[in-house]
């Protein structure tokens, strides 16, 4: 796969991608949400589903025939990867101004996991029919 076929089959969850690099690496300014439990925990959780909902949906759209195990890498794998690297480079590349949490890693994979398992039931329905 090519970075055009890529940016043009998949706008939409290029788009997420960039926003969220951008969010993890931007200095968290104060809100009245700082105040609730988990926040942060559960903004991740967000941030990972709808970046795997994307994903998913831009492949089922452009894909005839889906595969539940490319599902499985691009829809799972691969936004894992990357909130693993994002938590690796906040802990060393950011000079103190954002550190690497594995409770951050282990939320984005939770809403990987949750995107996963929407992934492979829409993967099943769209076999049978």
């Amino acid at each position: 796969m090519n970075t055009r076929y890529i940016l043009t089959k998949f706008p939409v969850s290029c788009s997420i991608i960039a926003i969220i690099w951008v969010l993890c690496f931007m200095n968290v300014p104060e809100t009245p949400l700082s105040d609730v439990r988990l926040m942060d925990k559960w903004t991740h959780t967000a941030m990972y589903l709808v970046l795997g909902l994307s994903i998913l949906l831009e492949y089922l759209r452009t894909t005839e025939k889906a595969s539940l195990k490319a599902v499985v890498l691009w829809d799972w794998l691969a936004p894992l990867l990357m909130g693993g690297l994002i938590e690796i480079l906040q802990a060393y590349c950011t000079g103190g101004r954002r550190s690497g949490d594995w409770l951050d890693f282990l939320a984005d994979g939770i809403g990987s996991t949750v995107a996963l398992l929407i992934g492979i039931l829409l993967v099943r329905c769209r076999a049978r029919a």
